[in-house]
């Protein structure tokens, strides 16, 4: 759990939040603005440029420890707050008839993401991003993901980066390959919600269609679809949470071993048995799944109970889940700000190339099983 922070350690933080919220305030507002782009984004590249532009001008020390803190710990508290903007119930109906189709795009997505990610020798953190982006809900679900597995900034930047293209792409794309398809409205919001990366990107995608069509039905169907999608970080961040535990373990594992060959060698007279029980036993405690549980999950699904389940108001709730979004929007102004840019593009052009083969591969596989069904 959270413990309180002291006055002196408050008082050291705050340049740093300050600053990351200095930066969220232009971004959110330009986000607004320009929805299929979304505040996230704005902050990362403001943060980028300041870092760039300005760092040697500022005192680094006086603004790291609170840069870490809101791309950690608030991060973590806004992905709780955001539960608060969802209708659970809503949510489970309409995703209980879209389960199929977000079913195989999800493992459309992981596949892909994995098979191309080793083809192509990325980062695992990177890999996981992406694949999380594309399947979840973009910018949000790489927010709840990167802490859980201790991904760096520049792979949160740069995964962030990745589906943000493909976000601006499908507004263009979606209405014109539904109209070739000949897709109902209903079709359209089904496919719009289960494969576009972003929520906003979603509303984008579906006003556009809307427009064309005459109605909202596209639109409010696919909102809520994609909502359902947005519930999936909780399971998938608890998966990723195990793996990470268990990776840990066997590391930690294969450096005890290790160590107790080297010791048999330079210590023949040591009970080889006695410095595995003691050591394993350390690492036990020391890679402890309850350690790196993400409790921050566990409050986004607590919150969204609480909204729907409780008689919360609409304009609180409302207030809180837009607390979250912009707390989230500070979140990547401290990720912009503390991002190496030659890190950033180290590898290229190959995260696009991951991005793209899995942003197909959702594409694909929600209209493939849409057509199976006759849904579209």
């Amino acid at each position: 759990m959270t413990r309180i922070l002291r006055l002196s350690e408050t008082k050291a933080l705050l340049p740093g939040i300050l600053l990351c919220a200095a930066i969220a305030v232009p971004a959110w507002l330009l986000g607004q603005k320009v929805p299929v782009v979304g505040g996230p984004v704005f902050a990362i590249v403001a943060g980028i440029f300041i870092a760039t532009a300005l760092f040697p001008r500022i005192s680094h020390s006086a603004i790291d420890k609170g840069r870490q803190y809101t791309g950690k710990k608030i991060l973590q508290y806004a992905i709780v707050l955001l539960g608060f903007g969802m209708d659970f119930v809503a949510v489970l109906k309409v995703g209980g008839q879209s389960f199929l189709i977000m079913a195989f795009t999800f493992a459309a997505a992981f596949l892909t993401a994995w098979a191309v990610g080793k083809l192509l020798k990325l980062p695992g953190e990177t890999t996981i991003l992406i694949g999380v982006g594309t399947s979840i809900c973009g910018g949000s679900a790489i927010a709840a993901a990167a802490p859980v597995i201790g991904a760096k900034d520049e792979e949160v930047a740069r995964a962030i980066s990745t589906i943000f293209l493909f976000n601006v792409a499908a507004v263009f794309v979606f209405p014109v390959i539904g109209r070739a398809l000949g897709m109902t409205d209903m079709g359209f919001g089904l496919w719009a919600g289960t494969a576009v990366n972003d929520t906003s990107s979603v509303v984008a995608t579906g006003v556009a269609w809307s427009s064309f069509a005459g109605n909202n039905i596209a639109l409010d169907y696919a909102t809520i679809v994609k909502l359902s999608r947005t519930l999936m970080i909780v399971p998938v961040t608890l998966v990723l949470a195990l793996v990470t535990a268990r990776k840990a373990a066997r590391k930690a594992q294969k450096g005890m071993r290790e160590n107790m060959r080297e010791s048999t060698r330079t210590d023949v007279g040591s009970p080889v048995g006695g410095v595995a029980e003691e050591t394993g036993t350390d690492g036990a405690a020391r890679f402890s799944f309850i350690k790196v549980f993400p409790w921050f999950v566990a409050g986004f699904l607590a919150a969204a109970l609480i909204s729907s389940f409780t008689g919360l108001p609409e304009g609180p709730a409302n207030f809180l889940g837009g607390a979250g979004k912009f707390m989230i929007v500070m979140a990547m102004a401290a990720i912009g700000l503390g991002t190496d840019l030659k890190k950033l593009f180290g590898n290229g052009i190959r995260p696009i190339v991951l991005g793209l083969c899995c942003w197909f591969a959702v594409d694909a596989s929600s209209i493939a099983v849409q057509t199976l069904t006759g849904g579209m």
